[in-house]
């Protein structure tokens, strides 16, 4: 058998909504199936790019743009990546779309009030004080997708059952390659 080729699939959904708790959960499932992966954790790559991040439109537009590209490279070198990466605006995503043909987008979704109460980094907590002026959601406005390949409602599914519809999703998607 061959091995499947890479892909991506971008979780994105407000602060807190449940992206890294599925994305924990979805990289050792993935794996099984012999499929290299990488989890691509916006906070973990801005520490390297942005180290001292303002969280600037124009620095959010660049840093969307460099976790595109990174995603990009490393499908094209045969690693499935998954975004763990709030990425406020559609442009974002769909400029990773345009450069990795493989691309499933995942609507993490969750109700603000319940990410607020969930948001043990202290995001909305930050922003409530005035410390943030763009935490999506709160300041910023956050551009739901439109057309996801899947809509995953955090207040409905466990991280288990999340992954189990991640798979389907998948398998849909990539049916001729990805072994059950």
């Amino acid at each position: 058998m061959t091995r499947p080729q890479a892909f991506a699939i971008w979780l994105t959904g407000l602060p807190a909504s449940g992206k890294s708790t599925i994305a924990a959960a979805l990289r050792p499932q993935l794996e099984q199936l012999k499929l290299s992966v990488e989890v691509l954790e916006s906070d973990a790559v801005r520490r390297i790019l942005t180290p001292t991040a303002t969280y600037s439109l124009a620095e959010r537009d660049l840093f969307y743009r460099a976790l595109a590209l990174m995603g990009a490279r490393l499908v094209a070198h045969g690693v499935t990546v998954i975004f763990d990466a709030t990425a406020s605006k559609r442009a974002y995503r769909d400029f990773a779309r345009s450069l990795i043909p493989r691309f499933i987008e995942v609507a993490v979704e969750c109700p603000l009030g319940l990410a607020m109460q969930r948001d043990y980094k202290g995001t909305y907590q930050r922003g409530q004080r005035g410390e943030s002026s763009t935490v999506p959601g709160l300041q910023d406005p956050y551009e739901a997708p439109l057309h996801p390949e899947a809509r995953i409602d955090t207040t409905q599914l466990s991280a288990t059952a999340a992954v189990r519809t991640l798979l389907e999703v998948v398998n849909k998607q990539f049916k001729e390659e990805v072994p059950r």
